[in-house]
């Protein structure tokens, strides 16, 4: 931090980044020039091929140039190493030995050129050793050549250029943001970022087709994107580093938390009686919500045998006397939710597989365990299902009889309305009251599923008014507060300990990043120390270190200006910047509010944190509210708590009072069968 600038333009690499590609480099190099020496050496005055001579030149040349290269990798490395992340002023030649190594690049290639002629040409006669030696030579002379060209590519910044024109050099020189230059500035870099991020997810969604839902749908989410990071100047590595010390910070103020301390509870929240009576329901509805996800997911929770149930019936599966639309040639998703769920053929009432941007796969079937009419949507399985979760632009939704502003999340809103005309206007929800009229209406699902289902109990509720939702693990960025308050009465939501996407809000990331921000600002240890720690803590666990929090007076006098970025208007006076005064600070935030919907089960690990893999593990659950939920809380198993299994697993062992162990596949091969 900030982005190095080399050959007029500035990379998504800071200047102290080169330190672990450096001395890989510099390991690989000082072992070449070692059995270069070495067969220099045994054979000196024995290059008596009809190549020898040249033999002897090259090998000559080639321990010179590669001393060179060592020596300017020696340099890199130790100059890459010094000072602090937001401290580059011992750094500044970083970009001098950048150029210097990069002209090095020009004599290797030459050399490798010559090397392969001398092969092919002049080796006739020569000993195997010393053809082989350079032909080796050769070879990782190409290899270190494209893997720098990849590597090249990998950190290139399309929005780096120092050059942008005329107008916008005189922009640059601008100190106001406020004023119509820096407006304008402001402006135009966001509008090209804009175009980049849209270029990117066009080109890593180059399969989908272009219509008009999917180029909207680039659209906002290269603006949300571009949006979040115009106003920092962080590249990857300082985000992982702040990560790394944002954990370990966490983990000390968790470390000091009184161990008997009691979550928030909502005001609404029932009695003890209640929760377990909640939770022997979730447990049930779980099971749904895990089967909607198809065969993937039923393989995955039972890797010795799912494939050979599955493909005993993929191709049998009677699917002609259902409505399964799309995406299901084989039957393999069909057989799987009968597997997973324990259901007849005859239960179901519609199955759709059918799977487009705002439009995601659910089914809707006759529980008669439970007597109810279940609708179960799918989660995030597909790179449309991604798109659906990344339009996070708020959209309107009115709901008659909420006071208070009505918005929601856009792309599971539109889902959640989808799925609404469907049951509605096609009938499957009179065909299922037509068979059972004394059953209820339960809608679940996980995830991306979780939160639609959510949305779409708030749209069914009028009609009807008995209906029940469990959505599990929905994304915190969903609902506004009128309607979140609203889907108390009869939504119920389950989070897993600290799963990230319950706390995935825009106000949560602007959060993040501002610790982020404060974190790598306050530290006065090298990148390279802190990824390294940061890697052990992660790994083998331990005591947090005792990183700096604040910077003294002292240094905070001897603190030089950044390398480059110190002339950006996007960095100059930005929100993410100006909040590191104080953890009070108030960010200015354009984006909405947006809440976890109904009644949250928060299901958290009892016991130490850190466990090995076949530890036996027993949850604890408790009523929460949102307010729990308004912050990231980094941990290795931020992602491994969202996963639908995961969630399964700690509602059996919630609800049958008996530990489990943490590895997948220690599961039994059988827990995804009906309760």
């Amino acid at each position: 931090m900030p982005g190095m600038v080399a050959f007029g333009r500035r990379w998504g690499i800071a200047s102290d980044d080169l330190v672990f590609p450096g001395s890989f480099e510099l390991f690989v190099r000082v072992l070449w020039w070692i059995g270069t020496l070495a067969l220099y050496t045994l054979h000196e005055g024995k290059f008596d091929c009809s190549g020898g001579r040249v033999l002897h030149s090259y090998l000559v040349v080639l321990l010179i140039l590669l001393a060179f290269i060592i020596l300017s990798l020696c340099a890199i490395v130790y100059v890459s190493a010094q000072g602090t992340i937001t401290n580059p002023g011992p750094r500044r030649s970083i970009p001098v030995l950048v150029y210097v190594r990069a002209m090095l690049y020009v004599p290797e290639l030459i050399w490798a050129i010559l090397g392969a002629i001398w092969v092919s040409d002049d080796s006739q006669g020569c000993q195997p050793a010393e053809v082989g030696a350079v032909i080796a030579a050769v070879v990782a002379s190409w290899i270190l050549l494209l893997s720098t060209g990849v590597g090249v590519l990998f950190v290139f910044d399309p929005l780096g250029s120092t050059h942008p024109g005329p107008q916008s050099q005189e922009l640059l020189g601008v100190r106001d943001p406020e004023s119509s230059q820096g407006s304008q500035l402001l402006s135009t870099a966001r509008s090209v970022a804009v175009r980049v991020w849209e270029s990117r997810l066009r080109l890593l969604c180059c399969c989908l087709p272009r219509d008009e839902s999917h180029r909207a749908a680039f659209s906002s989410i290269a603006q949300l994107v571009s949006g979040f990071f115009s106003d920092t100047d962080l590249v990857p590595s300082d985000i992982a580093a702040g990560l790394a010390l944002l954990h370990q910070e966490q983990d000390k103020m968790e470390q000091c938390r009184d161990p008997d301390e009691a979550l928030s509870h909502s005001p609404s929240s029932p009695i003890a009686e209640d929760l377990e009576a909640e939770l022997e329901k979730a447990a049930h509805c779980m099971q749904f919500a895990v089967a909607a996800y198809g065969w993937p997911m039923y393989v995955y929770s039972n890797p010795l045998t799912g494939a050979c149930k599955l493909s005993r019936d993929c191709c049998k599966t009677e699917s002609a006397e259902y409505d399964i639309v799309g995406g299901d040639n084989m039957g393999c998703h069909f057989s799987s939710v009968l597997h997973s769920t324990g259901l007849q053929y005859r239960d179901f009432i519609y199955v759709s597989f059918h799977n487009q941007i705002y439009e995601i796969p659910f089914f809707v079937a006759l529980d008669h365990k439970r007597e109810a009419v279940l609708v179960a949507i799918r989660g995030t399985l597909s790179l449309r299902d991604l798109l659906t979760d990344l339009s996070a632009d708020c959209e309107n939704l009115p709901v008659e009889g909420v006071s208070g502003t009505c918005y929601a999340h856009k792309g599971m809103s539109q889902a959640a309305s989808y799925i609404c005309k469907k049951l509605l206007n096609d009938g499957i929800l009179n065909q299922a009251f037509t068979i059972a009229p004394e059953y209820k209406l339960v809608i679940t699902g996980h995830s991306l599923g979780g939160g639609t289902a959510s949305l779409l109990a708030i749209l069914l509720r009028s009609s009807f008014p008995t209906l029940r939702c469990y959505a599990f693990s929905p994304p915190g960025g969903l609902m506004s507060k009128a309607l979140a308050d609203y889907s108390k009465e009869f939504v119920v939501s389950v989070v897993l300990g600290k799963d990230l996407v319950p706390r995935l809000s825009y106000p949560n990331m602007e959060d993040l990043k501002r610790r982020i921000l404060k974190m790598v600002s306050n530290c006065n240890k090298p990148k390279y120390r802190i990824l390294l720690q940061g890697c052990w803590y992660e790994l083998f666990g331990g005591e947090p270190d005792d990183f700096p929090t604040e910077m003294d007076n002292r240094r905070k006098a001897e603190l030089n200006q950044p390398l480059l970025g110190e002339e950006s208007l996007l960095i100059r006076s930005s929100s993410s910047y100006q909040g590191l005064a104080s953890e009070e600070s108030p960010v200015h935030d354009s984006h909405l509010p947006l809440y976890l919907p109904g009644r949250i089960l928060h299901i958290t690990e009892d016991g130490p944190s850190r466990r090995s893999c076949f530890s036996q593990v027993r949850y604890r659950v408790q009523w929460s509210s949102e307010t729990a939920f308004r912050s990231v809380l980094i941990s290795p198993r931020m992602m491994a708590d969202h996963m639908p299994d995961a969630v399964l697993l700690s509602l059996r062992s919630l609800t049958q009072d008996k530990p489990f162990n943490l590895c997948p596949s220690s599961l039994s091969n059988s827990h995804l069968n009906v309760i």
